[in-house]
């Protein structure tokens, strides 16, 4: 989420409520926003309108810039000899927005933390590769910390992962492995509503989180790292729809709109000109089914997700809906990001083919015949509309069932559902990518013990795939793995996906600069005025 930001994606997550507030200072970046699912506090941080927040109030031991790179923010250095055994030396003299002193410790609390089984953190998963991680992850756990974690002293600590990850060290400027301070675990709900950070951003004030409203931020002036604030202060404004929003862009109301509605994109580059920034990144949107539908379970459920998967005219949907600013998905990850395979086995029950549809949904009749309506949840206060209805229509024309689009009135109530595993029902969903590898896709999607598996795929098969691509000698190999593991993806179809994005975005006529990065969020420390 990730995610950069956080997480779970996109270009969509969640405009909440109001239109842009009281008016903000001239010389403060607004820009779109929604309301956090949860409290910002970066390991049960996974969606992406609480995670573009995130990322600005924390620093990592890394941090990502517009095109991807990784490069040390806090990290002085990071030794490993076996990508298995890591020092890691922190910079001296960084603090807190509260003053206290960034430590070795800040960052080996949190993570143990985030670890914990009984605190129930979304993001837990992104600490398994450490050892200890089983047993205190479990629901009862065993201990209460990662035995393969060390303080040395002030500024450095030392990490032991079970087997050697090829994915570990770029990973280190996901949200996940920020630090906090001590005063996070005296209360960390209260924490999350007025965080404390080291990034380039701090709360503008106490209660600077308006819910449903707006989050105010100003620069750090604690912040030592590589990304300093550029501009005086952000402040991500929440909207009822994206056509509100752009409404308020073009009229000079809002600075920054990171997506485009479905709406305006046969306009919006008239509209904007020069001001119209448009850039393909790693994001993903997908209809996820969970095994807990009604004949969407064993044999059955996989010749239906096949059936409906092909039944589907993502070509047609990705003109005549996004004018060709999405394009098919090829796999379940993102073309932009090192490594892709756009030939994978297996990869044509990504294509419209109305009569092999046709066949698997009444093999699946064999089994079981179909009742009821085939139904696709989406939130409609993220531009979802159109689309879901485009893809409910062609599985109703191709199969001959009944098939709808059924709204959310936000994506709160959508993701609670989803994550509660209760939603019964097909449902939108996509990523956004934290760190700019294929790996951070399907480690956070499809693993069998992430919490942000939202479709509960479960395979030791492919679970062993992702191991041995962590653990792979050379990128090369990993990459090799890594298709073998999604093409295991396409056998199982252990989810539908749709398309991946070329972001359309607009900046106002009151910004001189403004970037999309590589997952699709905006450069934001880096918009001038």
């Amino acid at each position: 989420m990730a995610l950069t930001a956080a997480v779970l994606l996109a270009t969509s997550l969640g405009l909440a409520a109001c239109s842009s507030g009281d008016s903000a200072d001239s010389s403060i970046v607004t820009t779109g926003g929604g309301e956090p699912q949860n409290p910002l506090v970066p390991t049960n941080t996974n969606e992406n309108m609480g995670g573009r927040v995130v990322d600005r109030l924390f620093a990592g031991l890394k941090y990502y810039d517009a095109s991807g790179v990784p490069h040390d923010e806090m990290a002085e250095k990071i030794e490993t000899t076996d990508r298995k055994n890591y020092k890691i030396t922190i910079k001296p003299d960084w603090k807190f927005s509260d003053g206290t002193p960034v430590k070795a410790k800040s960052f080996v609390d949190a993570w143990n933390y985030g670890a914990l089984g009984t605190n129930a953190q979304l993001q837990s998963y992104v600490f398994t590769p450490i050892k200890g991680f089983k047993e205190v992850s479990a629901e009862k756990p065993t201990a209460q910390t990662l035995s393969g974690l060390k303080v040395v002293d002030d500024r450095t600590f030392t990490v032991e992962l079970e087997s050697p990850s090829i994915d570990f060290e770029t990973g280190l400027g996901y949200a996940p492995f920020y630090p906090l301070p001590e005063a996070a675990f005296k209360d960390i709900k209260a924490f999350g509503e007025n965080p404390i950070g080291n990034g380039p951003y701090k709360f503008a004030s106490n209660g600077a989180w308006q819910h449903n409203v707006q989050i105010d931020l100003v620069p750090n002036p604690e912040y030592k790292g590589g990304r300093p604030a550029k501009n005086k202060g952000l402040r991500f404004v929440m909207y009822q729809s994206f056509d509100t929003a752009y409404q308020d862009l073009l009229a000079g109301n809002l600075d920054s709109l990171d997506t485009i509605p479905d709406s305006a994109l046969a306009s919006y580059e008239k509209d904007l000109g020069d001001r119209a920034i448009t850039k393909p990144t790693a994001q993903n949107q997908k209809v996820g089914i969970q095994q807990n539908v009604p004949h969407f379970a064993g044999e059955e459920g996989l010749l239906r997700r096949k059936a409906i998967s092909m039944a589907i005219n993502r070509e047609q949907i990705c003109q005549n809906i996004f004018h060709g600013s999405r394009v098919p998905a090829k796999d379940f990850t993102a073309s932009t990001l090192p490594g892709f395979n756009g030939n994978l086995p297996g990869s044509e029950v990504l294509k419209y083919n109305p009569e092999e549809a046709k066949k698997l949904w009444a093999q699946a009749n064999v089994i079981s015949p179909w009742s009821g309506t085939f139904e696709i949840a989406y939130n409609s206060d993220g531009g979802h509309q159109a689309w879901i209805e485009a893809t409910a229509n062609s599985i109703k024309n191709t199969l001959g069932i009944e098939a709808i689009a059924t709204a959310y009135p936000t994506f709160k109530n959508i993701r609670d559902l989803v994550n509660a595993k209760t939603i019964g029902k097909a449902f939108r969903y996509g990523w956004q990518g934290d760190y700019p590898t294929m790996l951070q896709f399907l480690t956070s999607n499809y693993y069998s013990y992430s919490d942000t598996n939202n479709v509960d795929y479960k395979s030791p098969e492919f679970d062993k795939l992702l191991d041995d691509a962590l653990a792979a000698p050379t990128l090369e190999e990993s990459y090799k793995i890594v298709a073998k593991a999604q093409a295991l993806m396409l056998k199982d179809m252990s989810d539908i996906p749709m398309f991946e994005y070329i972001a359309n975005a607009g900046r106002s006529d009151k910004v001189k600069k403004a970037e999309l990065a590589w997952n699709g969020l905006f450069d934001f420390e880096n918009i001038e005025k």
